[in-house]
């Protein structure tokens, strides 16, 4: 796989654009395309771009971590922030939880019901 992945960045290169030569009286980086950067990060990332493809669990993206970390940062953009560090850790623990019971299956309201229930998690019965 590594090898095939290698042979790939190979043939890539060769049909990168030219990198422009640096402007007299420019200072900084050289800006190069979009398709170079692309390369380089893929060359320079190549264990991790490629483990999902070794580890079945491993997912593609991400995006899972994005997703749980995005509703919080709206909450925050809406209201600007939270009054109490101590409310902020009260919404942060009730998100949790209804991320956690979201993922594993549960309807939200049901989630609700079972923790006011003192039922934190359901017996599945396993």
């Amino acid at each position: 796989m590594q090898k095939r992945y290698r042979n790939i960045l190979t043939r890539g290169a060769k049909q990168l654009p030219p990198i422009p030569l640096r402007q007299n009286g420019k200072r900084g980086r050289v800006a190069k395309s979009d398709a170079h950067n692309l390369w380089e990060r893929l060359k320079k990332h190549e264990t991790a771009v490629l483990l999902f493809a070794r580890l079945s669990y491993v997912p593609f993206t991400n995006n899972r971590a994005e997703r749980d970390l995005r509703m919080s940062k709206v909450k925050q953009k809406v209201s600007g922030c939270f009054r109490t560090r101590k409310h902020a850790e009260a919404y942060c623990r009730i998100s949790s939880y209804l991320q956690t019971m979201a993922n594993q299956g549960y309807n939200p309201l049901v989630a609700i019901q079972m923790a006011f229930s003192g039922q934190l998690y359901a017996d599945r019965g396993e």
